[in-house]
């Protein structure tokens, strides 16, 4: 039996048009005509998450310390010391429909981007207005942790009490986030990564470059890598970061609370380069001279 069509039977000319074909001819040409208005008006979805991947990681340049110490208006990164991954805000792609910049609640994570960048750049600020810029930031002195301005869109660090509403995704402890406003939430102070040392050394300056402990002021808890809770973001496998402090049997802090504040000290690169001549003895020493140059 044959299975060739016969003529005349449900047979049509490719120029023939069948079914709704109005009405489809129609939604196609719409469609077209939508697309091309949001990509002339940089409306995408993918063109905002690119705008705001170019904007945020935008190189910035870290502050310079002349004598090795952290001050007040200093832009630093803060980096795990034991993984080297730097604190960053955590960006989703629908928040490119907001704004081209970080918009408060933001979430923090730790990941491998380390060159300076709005994204994870922060700069430290004074409780009160007593607190000038270029002052020294000394071991247990509050102060705020604060994004750039412009893209990082002025969010402080903030953390606060857990519950069952408010926890970290993962680990589900004392999260920690980005927030527009300042508060007795927002406020930090630095701890001494010697837990021998760290009475006798509380109003000395702080070191840059160097081991500290990050404490949040109103839970005492400190700041921490959840090593072993990490998820996928636009820039790939980042790290929970909450404020939990973890001891080991001895009392002292485990690894996961150590950081340390990240930026360009002339001191180290004076070292580096062979100009720098021998250290002090002691580091007192250093915080005692730097401690006459503010006055005290």
């Amino acid at each position: 039996m044959s299975s060739a069509p016969q003529a005349g039977v449900g047979t049509y000319n490719p120029s023939v048009r069948i079914g709704n074909w109005n009405e489809d001819v129609s939604l196609e040409e719409d469609t077209i005509k939508d697309y091309l208005e949001q990509r002339s008006s940089g409306q995408l979805l993918v063109q905002k998450v690119h705008a705001l991947s170019e904007t945020i990681l935008k190189p910035i340049e870290l502050s310079k310390s002349p004598d090795g110490f952290l001050r007040h208006g200093d832009i630093v990164l803060l980096q795990h010391v034991a993984t080297l991954k730097g604190l960053s805000a955590e960006v989703k792609p629908l928040d490119a429909y907001q704004s081209p910049c970080l918009q408060s609640p933001c979430n923090i994570s730790a990941g491998d981007i380390m060159e300076p960048c709005a994204r994870n750049a922060f700069v430290v600020m004074g409780c009160d207005e007593r607190t000038p810029d270029g002052a020294h930031v000394v071991y247990n002195q509050p102060f705020y942790l604060r994004t750039l301005s412009g893209a990082g869109g002025e969010l402080y660090l903030h953390s606060e009490a857990v519950t069952f509403q408010k926890c970290a995704k993962k680990s589900r402890e004392q999260l920690v986030t980005l927030v527009k406003e300042p508060s007795v939430e927002t406020r930090w102070k630095v701890l001494c990564f010697n837990p021998m040392e760290r009475m006798e050394s509380e109003g000395y300056p702080v070191k840059v470059n160097q081991p500290i402990l990050i404490n949040h002021c109103l839970t005492n808890k400190c700041l921490a890598f959840m090593e072993e809770f990490s998820f996928k973001t636009m820039f790939g496998r980042e790290h929970e970061v909450v404020a939990k402090t973890m001891l080991d049997p001895h009392k002292a802090e485990l690894p996961a609370n150590h950081f340390r504040m990240t930026m360009h000290s002339v001191n180290e690169e004076e070292e580096s380069g062979g100009g720098g001549g021998e250290r002090s003895a002691s580091g007192h020493d250093d915080r005692a001279r730097s401690r006459e140059d503010d006055g005290e």
